[in-house]
């Protein structure tokens, strides 16, 4: 992609709602969907605030007319304009996920939507099966994904450069929440409340990260059965946890285990996985991602090297500036954007087989993730116990 060609016929027409001014996770929308030239934004409810989220969507460039006071406002006007929104970004609190990503599959749009889909493995079954009624894409921002190099892992793994896969370890352990740092954060405030985070907080919040990048280097590896522990150290967060250690046996008989935890104190990100297999072991580090270690018994380590020639086509196909010059977050967002929109394109013209070539973290990761932490909810509840993956 370092050429900046135009990917799609024209950009798509985009909405969002949520992501008003102060949103770092709205920001992160807006850069990565516009980037390539793919989406642009051309309507918004951006703040619970109707005044505020005008103010704000004048701002971005947004015609006044069409920053609106809530998303049933949106999807009900923007639906009869001809040049309406043919998809929207969900930028908002848990809670609300499930009843915005449902108002607009019913209303004929694309939606990239923020992770969890929702609370519970019914619903997210239920908008699975409204997404195929309606053929429209959803999207889940597992952004750390559109990384180049869990595309090389993905391509060495297949390959088997490992070797038979035994050991997937899995963390993302920050130690920014150590403290009740909610009773001054809004933004942090909502993620440790039932009502709106739901039924968890570090699993759903940053566990599930790690858990698709397992997902994506490794798809034919099925969990069998999971036992979690989960912890409150900061006492007011309980029922939710901000640690928890969760162990899972696959078939086939590899073992994993992912830490989600926010008290790591002095952690900045603390987001790594390692898969190790019977004759080698990969490692990827996300405050280090453009390096990825990989480890051959019995010989010197090798660092692997992001926009390198050595690497595999569908590493370098997501590549954005020569090696040597560090890609980030924002990147790998732009990534996630581009195969969104192409997924959008080739679903509108029916095309199947262009559909067939694209992953992406869509419909069936937000399903996963969901599934996942009601798993690992259930587990730990019950004492740590070990409960069957159904």
């Amino acid at each position: 992609m370092i050429n900046g060609e135009q990917r799609v016929p024209a950009p798509i027409r985009w909405g969002m709602v949520g992501g008003g001014r102060g949103s770092q996770i709205g920001y992160i929308h807006r850069s990565a969907a516009e980037r390539d030239r793919v989406f642009t934004l051309v309507a918004g409810a951006f703040d619970i605030d109707a005044a505020r989220g005008r103010d704000f969507g004048t701002a971005l460039g947004v015609a006044l007319d069409r920053c609106y006071a809530d998303y049933r406002a949106m999807f009900e006007a923007e639906a009869r304009r001809p040049d309406g929104i043919q998809a929207v970004s969900i930028a908002t609190p848990n809670g609300t996920h499930y009843a915005i990503t449902r108002a607009a599959l019913e209303a004929g749009l694309h939606v990239v939507c923020e992770k969890p889909l929702c609370f519970t493995t019914a619903e997210a079954q239920a908008l699975r099966a409204l997404a195929a009624e309606r053929r429209r894409v959803v999207g889940v921002t597992y952004g750390y994904a559109g990384h180049q190099l869990i595309e090389q892992a993905r391509a060495m793994i297949a390959a088997g450069e490992l070797g038979e896969i035994r050991i997937v370890q899995m963390q993302f352990a920050h130690g920014f929440h150590s403290e009740a740092v909610e009773a001054a954060n809004p933004a942090t405030k909502w993620r440790v409340d039932p009502k709106m985070a739901g039924p968890s907080y570090v699993l759903g919040d940053i566990g599930t990260h790690p858990l698709y990048l397992s997902e994506v280097m490794l798809p034919e590896l099925r969990i069998k059965r999971l036992m979690c522990s989960r912890q409150s150290f900061v006492p007011s967060r309980a029922p939710l946890e901000d640690n928890a250690f969760t162990l899972m046996e696959y078939e086939g008989g590899a073992v994993g285990y992912v830490w989600s935890c926010a008290v790591n104190a002095g952690s900045m990100h603390g987001q790594k996985i390692r898969v190790i297999g019977s004759k080698a072991s990969l490692e990827w580090w996300d405050e280090q991602p453009n390096q990825m270690r990989f480890e051959v018994q019995g010989q010197p380590v090798r660092i692997l090297e992001r926009g390198m020639g050595y690497l595999h086509p569908q590493a370098l196909a997501d590549d954005r500036i020569g090696g040597g010059h560090p890609e980030g977050l924002f990147e790998a967002w732009s990534n996630l954007y581009l195969r969104y929109a192409q997924a959008m394109v080739a679903t509108d013209r029916g095309d199947a087989a262009a559909l067939a070539a694209l992953h992406y973290p869509g419909i069936d990761a937000g399903v996963e993730g969901v599934r996942w932490v009601e798993h690992c909810v259930r587990s730990a509840d019950a004492g740590a116990v070990w409960v069957d993956y159904v």
